[in-house]
């Protein structure tokens, strides 16, 4: 399936079949994947096994970025458990799931490291919550990690049900704040916006961000003050940043902060970092055809995310790790013959390059046998069993 997803550049299952060019009818390969989707046990092991390889990319600074997306299905109707979700694209409700997704990315590197993925239904039995699945996603990357890293999280992350656990957690984070969240500020409970609103703001830098296709240019000034949440006794920091809009962009983080330019605009950078993972969850979309997978039951669906986090995974830091694939890499990057050279962010380039090199050696790799060398080719090198 891995190999498949990646010649296919599809998580359609015929399309996977048919890159396996098996010496049997495509009907029966097709079952066969299909029957094995439907595997409970799948989901929990492939997703292990890719935090267990990622845990030593995670380092104390390591931005863990979560991204809550959607699955729209518009026509579907037999689907198990479809719901209704807002459709990001086209800004509208429609039928489908929910999804998450954490990716480690290093803020002075342009490289990311998926971690995990998972998918779920509010009309699915044992569902309780979309922070259920969010602190799901924490434990899971902290039984790995530890508590290395900080979370960030846009403005979805700002609930009351989700700052306690992650504190109790031990667990850093930046959240953005949508202003009518209640802080002590001096002793005083107030709202967030107002505690903005009496927070200094001395530094100031200039930024250009893409925004409709444009380059488009923000003067910034910001500053931070000490909060508390009600009920709780941790020291917070409220990061306040004016220049995007009208109103002040207010982050909420327990990551020790010193009152410096070099400190607070570091801190900037991380929330703003998160902005770009949304070219990843894009990729995730279209380089994969995901919005059109198929498949009916909804344990298929479940384990299709985590195959696909694995396919990321080869993709985004296997090819990068080892001395002879990043060679393999600069070969990839060149069969996806883009007429604009490599954009910045790579993988959409590397995800074409791998299905026109899997294209010519179709059904599985074939490499050059020396002696006592193996011939099989690891996708994913092992690790302690």
């Amino acid at each position: 399936m891995v190999y498949g997803i990646q010649a296919a550049q599809s998580v359609l299952l015929t399309e996977v079949g048919r890159t396996l060019e098996e010496p049997i009818a495509l009907k029966k390969t097709h079952e066969r994947l299909s029957r094995n989707l439907m595997r409970p046990e799948l989901e929990g092991l492939l997703q292990r096994n890719v935090l267990r390889l990622a845990a030593g990319r995670i380092e104390n600074d390591t931005l863990l970025i979560i991204d809550p997306s959607d699955l729209a299905k518009k026509y579907a109707k037999k689907m198990e458990y479809l719901g209704t979700v807002r459709d990001g694209s086209a800004h509208d409700l429609a039928n489908g799931y929910w999804t998450l997704h954490v990716i480690g990315a290093q803020l002075d590197s342009q490289a990311i490291v998926p971690l995990y993925q998972r998918l779920w239904s509010c009309q699915a039995p044992g569902f309780v919550s979309e922070n259920e699945e969010i602190l799901r996603a924490v434990d899971a990357v902290q039984a790995h990690a530890g508590r290395r890293g900080i979370w960030v999280i846009d403005r979805g992350g700002d609930r009351i049900n989700l700052f306690g656990p992650l504190l109790d957690r031990g667990a850093r984070f930046l959240v953005r704040l949508i202003g009518n969240r209640d802080v002590l500020y001096k002793g005083q409970r107030m709202l967030a916006a107002h505690a903005a609103a009496h927070c200094r703001c001395p530094y100031r830098h200039v930024v250009t961000r893409m925004q409709d296709g444009q380059e488009k240019t923000f003067e910034l000034r910001f500053g931070y003050c000490t909060v508390r949440l009600p009920g709780r006794e941790e020291p917070l920091s409220l990061l306040v940043i004016h220049g995007f809009g009208q109103q002040p962009l207010m982050l909420l983080t327990n990551v020790q902060l010193s009152n410096s330019f070099r400190s607070l605009w570091r801190m900037v950078r991380r929330y703003l970092k998160r902005w770009a993972i949304e070219d990843t969850i894009r990729y995730i979309k279209t380089c994969y055809e995901l919005e059109d997978v198929r498949v009916l039951t909804y344990q298929s669906l479940r384990n299709l995310m985590v195959l696909l986090l694995a396919v990321m995974y080869f993709a985004a830091c296997v090819l990068d790790t080892h001395a002879r694939l990043r060679v393999m890499a600069r070969y990839v990057e060149r069969a996806a013959k883009r007429v604009f050279g490599i954009p910045d962010f790579k993988y959409y380039a590397l995800a074409d390059g791998l299905r026109a090199l899997f294209a010519r050696s179709p059904g599985f790799v074939r490499p050059r046998i020396h002696k006592n060398t193996s011939p099989q080719l690891h996708l994913f090198p092992p690790g302690p069993t």
